[in-house]
């Protein structure tokens, strides 16, 4: 059976000008999908008017928010002691986003204390064989 997390993240959106905007985020992990993060935007604060959710490594955001990481769509670096900057690029531009270190952190290890890391075959197995086990309930 599937355990997945939810958690509302306060995160503030970097304009060019280097101001600061505040906006929603949700973060999501699901033993399901264990390698996998979310991070979910609402339709307000996307350029096209809708819900946005980014999928990218656990391990990256482990990485990121020790040392600057990714090589994708998704970048991640320590900004301070308190900040953690995330950088979304995508075909219409990009977006820097800084959450609070300590939340993204703290989410981080709920999502260990749902599957280990290292284990995350192992954990996929399980949910499997469970339910085989439980006929689907």
């Amino acid at each position: 059976m599937a355990v997945t997390l939810e958690q509302p993240a306060h995160a503030r959106l970097v304009t060019p000008s280097e101001r600061e905007h505040a906006i929603p985020a949700t973060l999501r992990y699901t033993s399901a999908d264990p390698l996998a993060l979310r991070i979910s935007f609402p339709a307000e604060v996307s350029l096209d008017g809708t819900d946005v959710t980014w999928t990218f490594a656990r391990q990256l955001l482990e990485q990121g928010l020790r040392r600057p990481a990714g090589s994708g769509d998704v970048h991640i670096w320590p900004c301070g002691r308190a900040r953690t900057v995330l950088e979304f690029h995508s075909r219409d531009g990009l977006a820097l986003v800084q959450f609070d270190r300590a939340a993204l952190e703290r989410f981080l290890l709920r999502t260990y204390a749902v599957v280990a890391p290292g284990s995350e075959e192992v954990g996929a197995e399980l949910d499997r064989g469970f339910s085989r086990l439980l006929g689907g309930v």
